[in-house]
């Protein structure tokens, strides 16, 4: 593929196994330090944060770095937006219709680590309201958190941009998106592969770039089309891929999930 993907690629260093178990140990120690003192700080001001689990406390304070000040600020922040938005506890699918209609978005099979897989069909959409569509991530977010085994906490994504055009792209509408996943389900996406990219989609990607935290960005690898093959076989089997890309599964839409 042309030479604007490849200088997307993101490096990688080296070290060796002993120092990188040295460090996994320190930072969780540190981490569970950390949150202590976040449970302490988010318990006060906001009593309801006494029935979140662990994890999603460690989740906000890995987002911020293990910052106790700047995680629980967007802990409660992301409190304050659950009891707003979602007041029944969770989104009915009559309430995204148009944005379901679509059949854009799809969950199925695991990688190789056991996360789960969503594939979103870029070509298939069309900007619905923003509403609408804010409703239709959050319900997304919510089948594949509902949906994930209890000893992972990620998932990986494929976003599919064949037959993307000017009439899918919603500039609004993706940086909705990008704010809930980033905001209030921090440290959900692990890897997020872009595959099939028209040339046309970087006007779009470079309009929607400055909006990506830097977390975020470590985890998107756009693939080259002649190794698209070779790139989803390394972090997916074979078994675990739909038929589309070559292996044994069907598509599976999210609202079936």
């Amino acid at each position: 593929m042309s030479s604007y993907l490849r200088k997307l690629k993101i490096g990688s260093s080296i070290s060796s196994p002993d120092s990188v178990h040295i460090k996994e140990e320190e930072f969780e120690n540190k981490e569970m330090e950390c949150s202590k003192v976040m449970r302490a700080i988010v318990e006060i001001q906001n009593p309801s944060a006494k029935d979140v689990d662990n994890s999603m406390i460690c989740r906000f304070l890995r987002a911020r770095d293990l910052d106790t000040e700047k995680a629980s600020a967007m802990f409660l922040k992301y409190l304050n937006w659950r009891k707003e938005f979602v007041p029944n506890g969770f989104i009915s699918p009559s309430e995204i219709q148009n944005d379901i209609a679509q059949n854009k978005l799809f969950m199925q099979g695991h990688d190789k680590t056991g996360s789960p897989i969503v594939i979103v069909l870029s070509g298939r959409h069309k900007p619905t309201g923003v509403e609408e569509f804010k409703r239709f991530v959050t319900y997304t977010l919510d089948k594949v958190c509902s949906r994930m085994p209890s000893e992972h906490e990620k998932f990986t994504a494929i976003a599919d941009l064949e037959g993307w055009g000017y009439s899918n792209s919603d500039i609004r509408g993706y940086i909705t998106a990008l704010s809930i996943l980033q905001d209030f389900y921090p440290e959900r996406l692990g890897k997020l592969l872009i595959i099939h990219v028209p040339y046309i989609f970087m006007t779009a990607w470079k309009a929607f770039y400055p909006f990506i935290d830097k977390n975020t960005k470590k985890k998107i690898t756009f693939v080259e089309n002649n190794k698209l093959e070779l790139t989803l076989l390394q972090h997916i089997d074979e078994s675990q891929l739909p038929e589309r890309y070559g292996g044994k599964l069907q598509l599976v839409p999210i609202q079936e999930c």
